[in-house]
């Protein structure tokens, strides 16, 4: 079980401490996952080459997981880079890239533990350079022992692929569970197993199986997709939408997100706290309604068009 971090709120900026007091502290949301977005745009705004603003937005990274630690918030997931990113881009970028993250784990490890932060990481970490995967190994255990807030950085992730790796697991353990028990995967089959596989089983299954899921979504560019980001995960999470170009993110514009978030009302497929009882016996019977449905929809008898 996890021990608490006590909050350390007085050490925001005065800015940050503006925002804060707006907040509820009992609500702040267990996990907030970020897509950030906007690195090439910030560099291309002011005529810089596009990794200027990959560097630029490794700051940002930095001084929004301080300000996440010193409000308390147990889990942050940022969306670093994606499966798409690895394929797609060209070489030099995704090698500069590589290069930015070791830079990165390697200068930030000393003030993630002075901020009490762990490292993580989700994704097919396996396929990136194996000295980058020295580095994160090194950084998640020179963190370990921290029991602050989890930063966990999606790499070359992808949330469909994520959902295959799911789903070949399970598979491969009912192999696993065959050969051990001395029969075939069709006699399991037939016992029943597959009745046993529900939304729970794929969850235990996914990357994220150790974390809760997303309470507040967040995305910086202003794009309105979510870009295979978590997409099992965020089902019912809230999402929130910002112009703002990730390089440009800072603590504020985290705590700003979260008072959007505190100011909605999550449903998660039910109503509203304030509907009740006697809001639903005020309703009109479900028949009348029908039944003024059918009259709009159905075409009305000649007769019944004549002008009186």
């Amino acid at each position: 079980m996890r021990v608490s971090n006590p909050s350390r709120v007085h050490e925001l900026s005065p800015e940050e401490q503006s925002i804060y007091r707006q907040l509820d502290p009992t609500k702040i949301p267990q996990h907030v996952a970020i897509i950030m977005d906007g690195n090439g745009r910030w560099a291309g705004k002011r005529a810089l080459k596009r990794f200027l603003g990959h560097q630029q937005g490794a700051e940002s990274v930095q001084y929004v997981v301080e300000t996440a630690s010193r409000i308390n918030l147990p889990w942050l997931t940022l969306y670093a880079f994606s499966l798409e990113n690895n394929l797609r881009r060209p070489k030099p970028e995704v090698s500069f890239l590589m290069k930015l993250l070791k830079s990165y784990l390697i200068g930030n490890v000393k003030r993630m533990n002075d901020n009490n932060v762990r490292m993580a990481y989700i994704g097919r970490t396996h396929d990136l350079p194996q000295e980058v995967q020295d580095t994160m190994q090194w950084a998640s255990e020179s963190t370990a022992q921290n029991t602050g807030t989890t930063l966990t950085l999606a790499l070359n992730y992808g949330a469909r692929s994520e959902i295959v790796d799911a789903v070949r697991k399970i598979l491969t353990d009912l192999t696993t569970e065959a050969h051990t028990r001395g029969c075939s995967v069709e006699d399991l089959l037939g016992a029943g197993v597959l009745d046993s596989l529900d939304e729970s089983s794929i969850s235990r299954n996914l990357y994220t199986a150790h974390m809760p899921d997303p309470d507040l979504l967040i995305r910086t560019s202003g794009e309105q997709r979510i870009s295979n980001f978590l997409l099992w995960q965020v089902s019912y999470s809230e999402i929130y939408v910002t112009d703002r170009l990730w390089p440009d993110f800072r603590g504020p514009h985290l705590l700003e997100a979260i008072a959007a978030y505190q100011r909605r009302e999550r449903r998660f497929g039910g109503l509203a706290e304030s509907f009740t009882d006697e809001a639903i016996d005020s309703l009109q019977p479900a028949d009348e309604v029908a039944e003024e449905i059918k009259d709009h929809l159905l075409p009305r008898p000649a007769h019944a068009l004549t002008r009186r």
